[in-house]
This record gives structure tokens, C-alpha cells and sequence, in this order.
């Protein structure tokens, strides 16, 4: 640690890594202190020039006998000193909270805009761009914003903010961080001068609060990364999203974690930071990081990563192109190569949008190890995986033989436990959430004396996906489950039959029924959209659904029914 001199205070300022490296300048929020980036610098230090100082008023900075210099003039004059002390023609400036704040605001500055090379908000939104926000948003979502941000009219209170820190307040912190992000308290965080730094840094609300400071314009020229902590209690989604239209050039990504994420997921926190840094200096950009980018007219689905299994046809294809329409890249994977490669080159040709084909067979447990490694590898970690490969023996239970039976449980049920299994392990591993979709069907809660395999995989993927979406929520991660009943596709014309040859009236009877994939594909998009369990499709899945809970006599006896128009 060393001190430079900024007006009327001294800042304690720290650095690692070679001085050769590009520069990466940590920001701390309120009331932290440098420390807070502890784990981050520790994994960007070995790549980078990393930077940290105490901003002042906090930590080992001293502390402005006039409380009116803790305004963002005085703020931005201090990281123009540390600048001027580093002495590189730019560097990459990251902020967490209030030093996210000061990063929105410096990089609106002549003098100081020219010198940052890249700006990484965590946490933080800019008070002119938030002042838009609120003078321009919804009702509702300027009302939920305003009381997620409570504290900072009770910090304008005179003596009682102050005294509460001095007391009880540090504890409740330590509190919020365990059961609120997971973190525990460590040397260095919360800091020993956190009493004493927090009643400093209420002038911080107190000097920057609207009507004491001028309004600057919001627009950013330089190039921002904005990551959105998803369960952050202190700001909202909404006022984050509208953050990005204030950058010209704006990438949004997301992390599963609370406010304090540098301190819950340090490693995710550095990657992207490390990434972001590369990329401005020339790198090329990572899967993820592309599909970040914010532009206009940017689809729904515009920064997803989307793999569909059984995407050579049926349900599966109209899943692939449902989702390439509304911006995503997606990854078509089919047993047949050929059938992958014309729903790959239909979106791109129909589309004009970006689909990879690949053969694979679900069955396969090496096959889709390999499967799952080679997608990370070339395209990033999948934001949506869609387990929709299946195959049907229909006919009595007596007529099934053991090749059958594993045949059918190999792809409908291993083969979305393979997928399950390996890309949630991606997911969970990239900190950034994502979403499992695996295709059921309405024989999961409406038995029948004609699919007893297929019923009983389905059945058991249901339930998987229930325990799944049990188990990944803490990881951001959902699960879907859909059922359709009866859809228009060629499953039935390419079923195996045993027993009594039911082909022809399988056939006839999906074909009568004229409900297409696009509209279970649609079904699918939106519970990817709601995070929705269990979505029955159609109305007799609806009806079956709702009756094997109220009335599941009914259903067992239409499944007798089934048994006795089997042997007509």
C-alpha cells in the first residue's frame, strides 16, 4: 500500500501484477473498502496490472474536513489522480455499488472518458441514467425500484444513520451477507473502520442526492459491460435493462448471486471481467461475451445459447426454429446428421439466423459426453438445453421384449438424464443460471394399455425434472417438463408397433387431430420465458392433467378403455 495526494485527502492506493500488463482498476461500493475485491484481484492479478484504492473517507484514505467534497466532483477528482499516478494512457475500470456510480458518471467526463479503456458496472446504476429511469418508467416499475432503494432516504436523516452504524447496523450487514448472498465475513470484509467508514459514506447519499448536484448528460461512448447480479435486493431488473441504452456500445450478462457477487462468485465476477478486458483490447470475443452484445431489435432470446436434441424433425425442429426466430444461436443435434443439417440450413436460409447441426445419439453416454464437451468448446456453455429425442413402441406389455423395453427407457429417459446431468453441470460450473426443457408427454399422468414403456420413461422424466428444478434453484437453473397430448408429427408413422398393428390408426388419429409442433414449440419458449414446472399441452393433456389430480379414478379408467379398443 502506498498514499498519493488528491486535494485535501490522502488515498491508500494498492497494486499486483506486472505494471507492463493492461491496467484493470477495482472500484469499491459502500461501505467497503478495497478489500472487498480481495478474491477477484487474487485471479486477475496473474493476468493483469490490478489497481485498488480506498475511496475517501474510508479504509485507510483520509477523510475531507468539509463533508460537501464527498460529491462526484471530488469522487472523479480522486480516480483522476490515481490515473494520473498509474500513468497509462487507459485502463479498464470496473465498479461495485458507489463505485460503479463514480464509473457511470467519470465516464461522461471529457478529461477522464479518453483514459478508460473499457467500464464494468457490478451493482451500480449511474444516478443520471437512473434519474431517466424514474422520470420515464413505468409506475410500477419505478414504485418497486423506489422501495428496493428505502435506505437512502432514512441515510438523509441527521445523527440517527450515523448512530445505528456505530451499533447495531454492522451486525444486521454481516447478517444480510450470510443468508442474503451466502457470505461470510473475512479479514478485510466487513473492514475494522467499517463503523466509522459508513457514517462517512452517508455523505455520499447526502451530497449526490437530486437538486445538489448538476445533471450531466446520461449517453456513454465508451465501451460497457454491465453485469446484472439476479438477486441483487437492491436494485431491480428493469432499472438495470435500461441502463443499456445509455452505452453505444453495452454488453449485458448475468450472475447468479446477491449484491456482494465479486465476494459469493469471485471466480465468475474475474472471467468476466478478464474477458470483457481481452476482447476491448482486441481479443476476440468469447460465445457468451458475442451473444452479449447488445444491439437493436435484438430478439427475446438474442443472448442465449440454445441446444435442441431430436431437432431433425417433428417437435424438435419447430423447438429450433421457434427459438432461432426470436434471436438465438442454437446448436441442432438429431441422430440423423442429414435431418439436423436441413433444420440448421432452414433457419439460416428462413431465418437468417445461426444454427450449428450435429449427429448424436442421446443413447449414448460417450457420445454425449462428447457431445456436451465439443458444444462448450466451440459455442460456450449452452443458456437453454431442450432434451427432445424420443422414440415409441406401442403395443401390450405381454408383447414388448427386453430390447424394447431398453430401447425406449435408453433414449426417452437416459437420454435426458445424459443431458441433464452433463450440461447442468456446465451451467452450474458458469454461474450465469440457464434452463433444462425436458419433453414429457401426457402419458407421463394418463396411463394406457398400449405405451407401458413409453409411459412409464415419460413418467419418470417428469419427475426427474421436478427434482431437478428442487435441486438447480439455488443455482439459477430451471427445469421444465412439457406434456403434450396429441400432436401432428411423423412420431407415430415412425413408431415401432408390437402386438396388434396399430399404425394405421395411430397415424390417422394424429393426423385428425391438427395440432402442430409450432405450437408446442410456442409452449415451450414460454416456460423457458416463466420459469414454468410442469406445462401440459393441449386440451386433452390440460383435461388429463387436471383429472389425474382431482379424479384419477377417471383416468385409469380410460386407460381400461384403451385396453379393450386395443383387442377390436
Amino acid at each position: 500500500m502506498r498514499w498519493i495526494e488528491s486535494g485535501d485527502v490522502r488515498l491508500a492506493l494498492v497494486e499486483e501484477g506486472d505494471p507492463a500488463r493492461p491496467t484493470v482498476l477495482l472500484l469499491h461500493g459502500y461501505p467497503d473498502t478495497h478489500r472487498v475485491w480481495d478474491e477477484v484481484a487474487e485471479r486477475l492479478r496473474d493476468r493483469f496490472h490490478v489497481v485498488r484504492y480506498d475511496v475517501r473517507g474510508a479504509g485507510s484514505s483520509g477523510a475531507p474536513a468539509d463533508h460537501r467534497h464527498y460529491d462526484l466532483d471530488h469522487l472523479v477528482a480522486d480516480l483522476s489522480a490515481v490515473l494520473d499516478d498509474i500513468g497509462k494512457p487507459a485502463v479498464h475500470l470496473v465498479g461495485h455499488d458507489w463505485g460503479s456510480l463514480q464509473g457511470w458518471d467519470a465516464v461522461t467526463r471529457p478529461g477522464v472518458r479518453e483514459r478508460v479503456a473499457s467500464f464494468t458496472s457490478l451493482g451500480g446504476p449511474g444516478l443520471d441514467q437512473t434519474a431517466e429511469f424514474l422520470r420515464h418508467g413505468s409506475l410500477g416499475d419505478v414504485a418497486a425500484q423506489r422501495a428496493r432503494s428505502w435506505y437512502i432516504g432514512a441515510f438523509q436523516l441527521p445523527v440517527l444513520p450515523e448512530l445505528a452504524w456505530r451499533t447495531f447496523v454492522p451486525a444486521m450487514l454481516e447478517r444480510t451477507m450470510r443468508l442474503g448472498d451466502g457470505v461470510e465475513p473475512r479479514p478485510g470484509h466487513p473492514a475494522a473502520t467499517l463503523p466509522a467508514d459508513a457514517a462517512n459514506g452517508l455523505w455520499l447519499y447526502r451530497c449526490n442526492r437530486a437538486g445538489r448536484r448538476r445533471r450531466r448528460d446520461p449517453r456513454v461512448d465508451v465501451p460497457v459491460q454491465l453485469i446484472e447480479a439476479t438477486r441483487d435486493s437492491f436494485v431491480t431488473p428493469k432499472l438495470l435493462a435500461s441502463l443499456t441504452r445509455w452505452a453505444s456500445r453495452c454488453w449485458h450478462r448475468r450472475i447468479v448471486a446477491g449484491h456482494w457477487a465479486h465476494r459469493s462468485r469471485p471466480d465468475v465476477v474475474a472471467r468476466m471481467i478478464a474477458e470483457f478486458a481481452a476482447h476491448v483490447d482486441g481479443g476476440e470475443a468469447g460465445g457468451s461475451l458475442r451473444r452479449s452484445r447488445v444491439a437493436p431489435g435484438r430478439g427475446a432470446f438474442g443472448d442465449r445459447l440454445v441446444v435442441v436434441t431430436g431437432a431433425g424433425s417433428g417437435i424438435g425442429r419447430a423447438t429450433a426454429r421457434a427459438f432461432a426466430a426470436h434471436g438465438a444461436e442454437v446448436v441442432c443435434a438429431d441422430i440423423d446428421a442429414a435431418a439436423a443439417a436441413r433444420t440448421a440450413a432452414g433457419i439460416a436460409k428462413d431465418l437468417a439466423g445461426t444454427a450449428h447441426a450435429v449427429r448424436v445419439d442421446v443413447a449414448d453416454a460417450a457420445a454425449m459426453e462428447a457431445f456436451a464437451e465439443d458444444v462448450r468448446s466451440r459455442y460456450g456453455v449452452p443458456d437453454v438445453v431442450v432434451n427432445n429425442a424420443g422414440v415409441i413402441v406401442a403395443g401390450p406389455f405381454l408383447d414388448h421384449s427386453i430390447d424394447d423395453w431398453r430401447r425406449t427407457l435408453d433414449v426417452n429417459l437416459w437420454g435426458v438424464v445424459h443431458g441433464c446431468r452433463l450440461f447442468a453441470a456446465q451451467m452450474t460450473e458458469r454461474g450465469e443460471g440457464g434452463h433444462l426443457v425436458n419433453i414429457a408427454s401426457m402419458a407421463a399422468f394418463a396411463p394406457t394399455a398400449v405405451l407401458p414403456a413409453y409411459s412409464a420413461a415419460k413418467s419418470a422424466v417428469k419427475t426427474l425434472s421436478e427434482c431437478l428444478r428442487a435441486e438447480l434453484a439455488a443455482d439459477g437453473i430451471g427445469v421444465s417438463a412439457i406434456c403434450p397430448g396429441f400432436v401432428s408429427t411423423a412420431i407415430a408413422r415412425n413408431a415401432d408397433y408390437v402386438g396388434p398393428d396399430l399404425r394405421e390408426l395411430a397415424e390417422t388419429g394424429a393426423e385428425l387431430r391438427g395440432y402442430p409442433p409450432e405450437r408446442v414449440a410456442a409452449h415451450i419458449l414460454r416456460a423457458v420465458h416463466r420459469n414454468q414446472a410442469v406445462v401440459p399441452v393441449n386440451t386433452e393433456a390440460k383435461l388429463g392433467y387436471a383429472l389425474s389430480h382431482v379424479f384419477p379414478g377417471a383416468m385409469r379408467g380410460v386407460a381400461r378403455l384403451s385396453a379393450a379398443a386395443r383387442n377390436l
